[in-house]
């Protein structure tokens, strides 16, 4: 697993677009509670890590729980992709006209795939 740079500047941090649209379904729609409950969690851990640092405590304790949080933020993340795949790739499939249905779905496929990228860096 990489570690995070964490010296990274404002200006190279991703550009996260924000589907302000307020009818827009997401695919993770009926699970967001659950969610919103587990991101709490983790926001819990972070703090605790934070604290840990405030407190001087042991590197590899430190270490430990960072390993929990970021493996917590990947089953997010796994989650969220599992999601976007089954709602909204799938809701392209099922786009009624067929001239626009290749395009919808390539459109999906390829922010699934983009955003499986930035995991994995």
């Amino acid at each position: 697993m990489n570690t995070p740079d964490l010296s990274m500047s404002r200006q190279d941090a991703p550009v996260i677009e924000v589907d302000l649209e307020p009818s827009a379904s997401h695919g993770y729609t009926s699970n967001k509670d659950a969610y919103l409950k587990r991101l709490k969690r983790i926001e819990g851990q972070v703090r605790g890590i934070a604290r840990m640092v405030e407190e001087d405590k042991y590197c590899i304790d430190i270490l430990t729980q960072v390993a929990a949080a970021t493996k917590a933020l990947h089953a997010v993340s796994l989650g969220l992709v599992e999601e976007h795949i089954g709602h909204c790739v799938v809701g392209a499939a099922s786009e009624p006209d067929p001239e626009t249905r290749a395009e919808h779905i390539d459109a999906k496929v390829k922010e699934a795939t983009d955003a499986i990228g930035r995991l994995l860096r």
